[in-house]
């Protein structure tokens, strides 16, 4: 068996059937809780006073997953610096300027700054 037929054969037909089990086998019992829209966390309730959320602890997050991913990038040359010479490396060292750039960028923005949101209650 080859690693293709895992790949294109074998996982697709195994989550399809994995799928259909959890369909026939998991038990269906709807209330009104579990089919009413999910607002957070906060209770549907008429006339509850809450508190703005702020958005910044969103973008911190969604920066977050951005970098982590790019330096997720820098894992395969990492591995691979012996083989892929000197154009590689200046690849890598490219990448990791424009990398630092944008990150640069941020902090001169304030985007990552939490010294600016207060969380405690006054």
């Amino acid at each position: 068996m080859s690693n293709l037929f895992f790949l294109f054969i074998f996982i697709p037909i195994l989550a399809v059937v994995l799928l259909a089990l959890n369909l026939l086998l998991a038990p269906h019992k709807p209330d009104e809780s579990k089919v009413s829209a999910y607002e957070c966390g906060f209770l549907a309730l008429p006339g509850q006073t809450r508190s703005t959320f702020q958005i910044h602890f969103y973008i911190v997050a969604m920066l977050f997953l951005i970098f982590d991913l790019e330096i997720l990038l820098l894992f395969p040359v990492a591995v691979t610096l012996y083989q892929v010479n000197t154009f590689g490396f200046s690849i890598a060292i490219l990448f990791f300027i424009v990398l630092t750039i944008g990150f640069i960028l941020e902090i001169g923005s304030g985007a990552i700054s939490l010294s600016n949101y207060n969380t405690s209650k006054e």
